[in-house]
């Protein structure tokens, strides 16, 4: 089974703002959303620049053996086109982007930090700027440089404290510009891998993960998105004083600058008697819900529901429309999950991802309005939302999965890298402009 935590925490894979801010809320009963409400498309830079030749994945990527269905090459030469990228958020309708920094282009050795790829993301971040959209802002989406990875990644007991020291370098050339600031990207979906990773695709990975580790004379190479299982407890905590000293270390520099992280966050519900449910949103988010309570905020990333019985997860009930990759496409989780979070921690929240892997965009276009009117639902309750960012604005590399997953509301020709607006992004985008269902 591919080691991609959105797939195998969320979408399920074949094989299975400051709290000031969140005071806002909308009037019970009306269509329209809060005023200055963030509507966004998201990426994640190692899934859209392409050639991150520092990066921990790319030996992975061509190293045998592999698990990943095809190396990620040009991605979507997001690296020379991101003007485009911007144009498209802008064309769409949306007023805010939410991308990240490859920590590998920034800090390619350990210690050294280059004014030119700084100056990259500082571009990137005056070019929403200068459209009137908001940067959000993640420092780690999944991926960490090769040397770090070397030393045994989230492993190794000095990580959170290299994390912090990247986040401060970023923030002092980065931060005046940013909008909101994600420190890692859905970390707890470790558990969730862990937790379901069949043994041979556990075995796969280790000797994928032991032979890089031998060609590059490292005692041990862990990257931040292949975990196997004797790992996760390790990564786990190191990742949560990573959050926390990285918040500290983007706060140490911009004290304004609201700081969170994005958690993937299913719509768990409970079937029968004796369900596993509540002991799943436990393990699957209690540590990490304890550690978002000092945060600004709380992203929050939904792609379906889980149905827990006695024995563990249920497959999707017969007749539900179901996604590329086998996992049920079911609008209402959305509103479902940003109840759950804040009946748990009160935080304002954002939604930094939601979306549907299919070839279909018909199917994508119908989710879009019931997911989001579900989503007012919540706010109309009092649920401090703040924004909905969907994923992706662009069909890209999907981790193991390479390029055959879809979700992007636009679609991209890895021939010459043309992108072009499916109909789904002009439903996204009407309610946007309207700020309203």
């Amino acid at each position: 089974m591919p080691i991609d935590r959105r797939s195998l925490f969320a979408a399920g894979s074949a094989m299975v703002a400051s709290r000031a801010l969140g005071s806002r809320a909308a009037t019970p009963g009306k269509q329209d959303f809060p005023n200055g409400f963030l509507w966004g498309a998201a990426t994640a830079a190692y899934q859209v620049e392409g050639n991150n030749i520092n990066s921990d994945l790319w030996p992975l990527e061509h190293v045998m053996p592999t698990v990943f269905a095809q190396p990620s090459g040009d991605a979507c030469n997001s690296l020379e086109l991101w003007p485009r990228d911007l144009d498209l958020v802008k064309s769409i309708g949306l007023n805010s982007y939410r991308f990240s920094l490859e920590w590998a282009r920034i800090e390619p050795e350990p210690g050294m930090f280059s004014r030119a790829m700084l100056d990259y993301y500082k571009a990137i971040i005056a070019g929403c700027r200068a459209r009137s959209v908001v940067p959000i802002v993640t420092f780690n989406h999944c991926t960490t440089p090769r040397w770090f990875a070397e030393r045994g990644g989230w492993t190794s007991a000095d990580s959170p404290a290299l994390f912090a020291r990247y986040c401060e370098r970023a923030t002092r050339h980065l931060g005046a510009g940013i909008g909101y600031a994600a420190t890692v990207n859905e970390p707890n979906g470790l558990t969730f891998a862990g937790s379901m990773m069949p043994p041979k695709i556990a075995a796969l990975s280790r000797a994928m993960l032991d032979a890089v580790a031998k060609g590059s004379g490292s005692a041990k190479y862990m990257a931040g998105n292949t975990p196997i299982p004797e790992d996760i407890d390790a990564m786990t905590a190191n990742l949560l004083l990573g959050h926390k000293a990285g918040r500290q270390a983007i706060k140490s520099v911009r004290t304004d600058l609201p700081v969170g992280m994005c958690l993937a966050v299913a719509d768990d519900q409970a079937v029968g008697e004796n369900s596993k449910r509540d002991a799943m949103r436990s393990a699957l988010y209690g540590r990490w819900l304890d550690a978002a309570r000092e945060d600004d905020f709380i992203g929050i990333q939904n792609y379906e529901r889980n149905r827990w019985d006695s024995k563990g997860k249920l497959p999707p009930p017969p007749g539900a429309v179901v996604g590329f990759s086998g996992g049920e496409i079911y609008p209402a989780s959305l509103g479902n999950a940003v109840r759950y979070v804040h009946q748990e921690i009160g935080i304002p929240i954002i939604v930094t991802e939601n979306g549907v892997n299919t070839h279909d965009d018909s199917v994508r276009a119908a989710y879009i309005p019931e997911a989001i009117r579900g989503l007012k639902q919540a706010i109309d309750d009092g649920v401090p939302v703040l924004g909905y960012v969907h994923w992706s604005l662009l069909d890209n590399w999907e981790w193991v999965f390479g390029f055959a997953p879809r979700y992007g509301l636009c679609s991209v020709d890895l021939t010459n890298f043309e992108r072009t607006p499916k109909p789904s992004s002009r439903v996204l985008g009407e309610i946007a402009r309207r700020n309203a269902i």
